[in-house]
């Protein structure tokens, strides 16, 4: 234990530690969360030339959309559609959830578009006569999307009765609000993993760079215990920097958000979307994807800096693995992207708005459920590698 707290007082003295996780907390909390629900995002708006000119009143603002929309009823049918429509065209209220149900448009009733319109959102001119048929509509373009998406006959079947457990009419209340939190924090994960290439890469070799590697044969532990209280602390610090920005977060989308609209489904944000999930059970699982995204990033991480003795090719080589990814797995086949996308923290949690899945051998899992499972696996498979490696080298 002792040794466990030297490495870890060690870890978080060091400047370029305490400036990327400062930085974080900045970049998530006060701009990704105070300033865009309370300013940017969510203030009421000012003369509408940029998102600076909103006031700063988000949180009044917030529950004057929340209040308005329950004039539509507690139910999303036809009728409350036409309603919310025709509301918008008369009158054009800022308070209007017109953003959500304008994607309902684009997805339901594509063939409403009018090419003489196209410099206008559909909302703004469909006929509300023609909004009959919102589930029959939203049905066809699931099986479309599933016929289309060059699954097995089986994995069609999966998906289609995965689509069947969402109940329906769906529950209605105001939801902008939750398809920004789970729409607009995908840049989380890649804040995360750019703190962890910072703090993690000279882990282990920052101890060749700081010519520390006989101090540590001659301590009285010994090379084995100090690789395990290293890897140790890599991960206490993965999980500490996951709650210094989590728990800030959830604090601040409770004040400005409220608990409204936690129980509608995430068919409100895409009516795509064949997960019978709401909202609150979407934002535990983006949370979940995280935290295990960066335990199975930090191995990764931790790996490399034991196989390095150079501290920048650590950081190099740790970026690399960040970015190299993401950049490619949109040139990549189908399947072989899928396979890409469980590599921690290279794809974001919006995969439960996806018809996305994999039959592994002859079993077929939805995606989702791979990216839970998946990464962690990556730092818990590399904790052996990581102790052995180090021990050769300090051996040599």
């Amino acid at each position: 234990m002792d040794l466990f707290k030297a490495e870890h007082k060690k870890l978080w003295s060091k400047i370029s530690v305490k400036i990327s996780v400062v930085l974080c907390f900045a970049y998530g909390i006060i701009f990704g969360s105070i300033f865009q629900y309370q300013w940017f995002a969510f203030g009421s708006s000012g003369d509408g030339t940029t998102l600076f000119e909103n006031h700063f009143d988000g949180y009044e603002n917030i529950r004057k959309h929340q209040e308005y929309a329950g004039k539509y009823g507690s139910i999303l049918n036809d009728e409350s559609l036409s309603r919310m429509v025709l509301d918008y065209q008369e009158s054009s209220v800022e308070l209007s959830d017109w953003r959500t149900f304008n994607t309902w448009l684009q997805t339901l009733f594509p063939e409403l578009k009018r090419f003489d319109m196209y410099q206008k959102l559909l909302v703004e001119y469909v006929d509300v006569t023609e909004l009959t048929g919102l589930y029959e509509k939203r049905q066809k373009v699931i099986n479309d999307l599933i016929a289309s998406s060059g699954a097995s006959e089986k994995e069609k079947e999966y998906l289609i009765s995965m689509n069947d457990k969402v109940d329906t009419p769906f529950q209605y209340a105001w939801t902008e609000g939750w398809m920004f939190l789970l729409q607009n924090q995908q840049y989380y994960g890649i804040m995360f993993a750019i703190v962890l290439v910072i703090s993690l890469s000279p882990l282990f070799s920052g101890e060749w760079h700081d010519r520390t590697g006989a101090m540590i044969l001659s301590m009285k532990n010994g090379w084995k215990e100090d690789a395990i209280a290293k890897v140790m602390v890599g991960f206490a610090f993965s999980l500490e920097l996951f709650l210094i920005i989590s728990i800030p977060s959830v604090i601040v989308q409770l004040i400005l958000f409220g608990t409204s609209g936690w129980n509608m489904p995430i068919q409100n944000i895409s009516m795509a979307a064949i997960a019978p999930m709401n909202m609150l059970q979407a934002e535990i699982y983006q949370y979940f994807h995280a935290l295990l995204g960066i335990i199975g990033f930090a191995g990764v991480i931790m790996f490399i800096s034991s196989i390095l003795k150079n501290e920048m090719g650590s950081l190099l080589v740790g970026f690399a693995i960040l970015f190299v990814p993401i950049v490619i797995s949109k040139y990549l086949p189908y399947e072989i992207k899928l396979f890409s996308e469980l590599f921690p923290l290279v794809d974001d949690f919006s995969v439960i708005f996806r018809t996305d899945c994999l039959n592994i051998f002859g079993k077929i899992i939805w995606m989702p459920y791979l990216q839970l499972l998946i990464p962690p696996l990556f730092g818990i498979v590399c904790i052996p590698a990581t102790i052995k490696l180090w021990s050769k080298r300090m051996r040599a």
